[in-house]
């Protein structure tokens, strides 16, 4: 394989479509801001974050996706992602009316190519050993991710 060959990942399909578009979207913007991240990252206390960005300075962000209201509505666990991040957002897609949105996260709109911080987030700096838990979490996931695209036939046990 050449040094500029990409390994291609599967979809996840976990998400809806829409969830999907507002993720690429988002990650692209993310990645523009020199964040690297990843979609459904497995949790310390059992949840999936939906994006998990880490910043070059090693901050970690969490972006909750919600494609509608009912999305929103439906979920009541999205407070317990604070925990695990220096700043939590939600994201959505650009029909979805901002207002609905707790007041005490930050906002993103995002469409398939590309996101728009509408509302930001106070900094909530993690404790030093939840960042390194966090940190540890998302670079082996990120490489067991590597791994599996390079040799579909790797048993991960469920954790890519």
């Amino acid at each position: 394989m050449s040094g500029n060959a990409a390994l291609a990942l599967p979809p996840d399909l976990r998400q809806s479509p829409a969830a999907l578009r507002i993720a690429r979207g988002l990650r692209r913007h993310l990645w523009n801001l020199g964040f690297s991240s990843l979609a459904e990252l497995p949790l310390r206390n059992g949840r999936r974050a939906d994006v998990t960005a880490v910043g070059p300075k090693g901050e970690i962000w969490i972006v909750e996706i919600k494609s509608c209201p009912a999305d929103l509505r439906a979920d009541h666990k999205w407070p317990e992602y604070r925990a695990h991040c220096d700043r939590l957002y939600f994201a959505t897609a650009p029909e979805v009316a901002p207002e609905i949105f707790p007041e005490d996260a930050g906002l993103f709109v995002a469409d398939g190519f590309g996101a728009a911080l509408l509302r930001e987030t106070p900094l909530h700096p993690l404790p030093g050993a939840t960042r390194k838990e966090m940190l540890l979490r998302f670079a082996r996931i990120a490489a067991l991710r590597l791994h599996g695209a390079a040799d579909p036939g790797l048993n991960l046990g469920g954790e890519g």
